[in-house]
């Protein structure tokens, strides 16, 4: 089975308060763009458009999502972005996570010594949470709960998501109140009541 690199480059804004990890991004037939979350299906800009705007429609545009809109919105927030993954194999040849084989995951510690304000990762999902909790020798925390890890002196807080993904059975405004009650904890400006 062939080996796949990622495709994208890391994005790390300098202000980086959060670094959203998802498992890998889907086969590039799914794309409609070239960024995180490329696939028109998958609910992540949906649930930032509700999170930050109130408006899940806020970064889609016609056959998909607003590109440059969503990497100013993600610089000027300060929510940087990658994979738990380097390298995979698709065994099935899809999207699925319960399909994928990480064969080289994120120099994890890497991404945190680049971003020195980041104290909060999210991960989307079970694949992603169950590989940096690999990494960073914690327990697999329960989806929507946390745990901690030290590193280089600081206190970190690994938070497991429920996935994006609308294959995960739940309403696209619940996980919305989902994520919105840990950006809260990160930014002052975060309405609760969407």
């Amino acid at each position: 089975m062939e080996i796949e690199s990622h495709p994208f480059e890391p994005f790390l804004p300098e202000n980086a308060k959060v670094l959203m990890l998802g498992s890998f991004p889907p086969p590039e037939t799914r794309w409609s763009m070239k960024f995180y979350y490329p696939n028109k299906t998958n609910d992540m800009w949906r649930i930032m458009g509700l999170v930050f705007y109130n408006d899940k429609d806020k970064f889609i545009v016609p056959g998909g999502y607003d590109e440059d809109a969503i990497r100013h919105f993600a610089s000027e927030r300060g929510i940087a972005m990658y994979d738990a993954a380097v390298k995979v194999i698709r065994q099935k040849g899809n999207a699925s996570d319960k399909f994928l084989q990480i064969v080289e995951p994120i120099d994890l510690f890497g991404f945190l010594d680049r971003l020195p304000e980041c104290r909060t990762i999210m991960t989307a999902g079970e694949k992603s949470a169950a590989m940096i909790s690999q990494l960073t020798g914690t327990d697999i925390p329960a989806t929507g709960k946390m745990v901690r890890f030290k590193y280089r002196g600081y206190d970190y807080a690994q938070y497991r998501m429920v996935s994006s993904s609308r294959a995960y059975p739940m309403a696209v405004e619940e996980k919305a109140k989902r994520y919105a009650a840990v950006f809260s904890i990160i930014y002052d400006d975060i309405d609760l009541k969407f």
